[in-house]
């Protein structure tokens, strides 16, 4: 299987399918079609019966081999990849059997160190896919498609191997936030779901990130420095002001676990105007609802030094945590909690410090947590991926189809 992975992975890989927040179409790019394409046509090649959308969803389904009911599971990952880092060219290098000296990547000056990534110890002995330094691998999550596709192929050449009715679903543009924008969860017509879009080895995850974005917009006052005084607001450094009333030690820098955080994801502008973009994190909804409370509360006491009200703020909220909706379904929780044990898995069901598509999905009546892909620093040039984890998220997989079977049918 592992020699499977790194050719169906590398393939996959050396598409781009860099999504674009700037763009108002679902694809955000056309690119993510030549992945999407390719897919649809490798599920019809296995049996499975397919179906994509205007929109670029792409559903299969591989019918249950059972004559009992079952209720149906689906297995979701997304095509696209990150627009935070160069995705085009991308070149991907294997390592056997890694035995934790550091890793040159290419002929850049990056090196993959365990002083820097101590996660790299978890996967000594391991078959590695990373990067030659000039872009992102993108694994996240390309390895969560390759997994469905194995365990989908596995499947159909062991019938065998008894499980219910199973659907899949290829998705664009989670990296930017609108993965289920458009989903229809009704047309995919399952019972749970699980994203395979995780990171390390034995992620189960069903806590993600309440999350919102926030655009501050500053105006100034713009004249000539000679005679600025009294006159000139300067945008820029009402923008400066602005972020330094924030929390410090709040930032994704300097949190961890449930500690949420502000995020400054962009500075832009000059002393007429400036914009900063920022993101807003934290597991606990009261804690959540009180972090935007404190940005508008900022920009007041800001504008009230100003008769104009020189700072204004539009924030919206992106997705919510995925627990209050799968906590009332434990059995979702249950069954894969039962395949790890079975594959000696420990079950790691720490928060996500982030989100999946399952986040928004759980709260369009969908619940979906999330599973371990074996790959790690994603969204830059240091991202990788363990072929020897993702053999086993392979097994989880078919092992969940199966738990179904073992659950439902006593």
């Amino acid at each position: 299987m592992k020699n499977n992975i790194i050719d169906r992975l590398t393939r996959y890989v050396m598409i781009d399918t860099q999504s674009d927040p700037e763009s108002n179409t679902t694809p955000s790019t056309e690119k993510q079609w030549n992945l999407l394409n390719l897919l649809h046509q490798e599920l019809t090649a296995l049996g499975l019966v397919t179906d994509m959308d205007d929109n670029g969803y792409l559903f299969a389904t591989l019918e249950s081999n059972v004559d009992v009911a079952l209720p149906t599971v689906g297995f979701l990952a997304h095509v696209d990849t990150s627009p935070d880092f160069n995705a085009t060219h991308v070149n991907p290098q294997i390592i056997d059997a890694y035995d934790g000296t550091p890793i040159q990547l290419g002929q850049t000056n990056r090196v993959l160190n365990q002083d820097v990534f101590p996660a790299l110890k978890n996967v000594e002995g391991h078959t590695l896919m990373v990067t030659d330094g000039t872009s992102l691998l993108g694994a996240d999550d390309k390895a969560g498609v390759v997994e469905i596709m194995e365990a989908m192929k596995y499947l159909t050449e062991h019938p065998e191997i008894k499980h219910g009715r199973i659907r899949i679903a290829f998705t664009p543009d989670e990296e930017i936030g609108r993965g289920p924008h458009a989903f229809d969860v009704e047309r995919f017509n399952a019972d749970f779901a699980y994203t395979m879009d995780g990171s390390e080895y034995g992620e189960l995850q069903f806590e993600s990130f309440n999350a919102a974005e926030a655009v501050v917009t500053c105006h100034g006052v713009n004249v000539h420095p000679g005679s600025a005084k009294n006159a000139m607001i300067n945008a820029i450094l009402l923008g400066q002001q602005f972020n330094a009333l924030l929390p410090q030690n709040e930032v994704p820098e300097r949190t961890e676990g449930y500690e949420g955080f502000y995020h400054l994801m962009k500075f832009n502008g000059d002393v007429e105007k400036s914009t900063l973009q920022y993101i807003i994190r934290d597991h606990d909804r009261n804690k959540f609802e009180l972090r935007k409370k404190n940005l508008i509360e900022i920009k007041n006491d800001i504008n009230t030094h100003y008769e104009d009200d020189p700072i204004e703020i539009e924030i919206n909220d992106q997705y919510y945590n995925m627990r209050e909706k799968i906590e009332p379904n434990p059995l979702v929780i249950d069954i894969a909690k039962r395949v790890f044990a079975d594959l000696d898995i420990p079950a790691n069901t720490a928060p996500i410090r982030g989100g999946t598509d399952g986040s928004q999905l759980s709260y369009m009546g969908l619940p979906t947590p999330n599973i371990f892909t074996g790959c790690d620093n994603f969204h830059g040039p240091f991202e990788y991926a363990s072929i020897d984890v993702m053999s086993k998220a392979v097994e989880v997989i078919i092992g969940i189809a199966q738990e179904v079977v073992r659950t439902y049918n006593k």
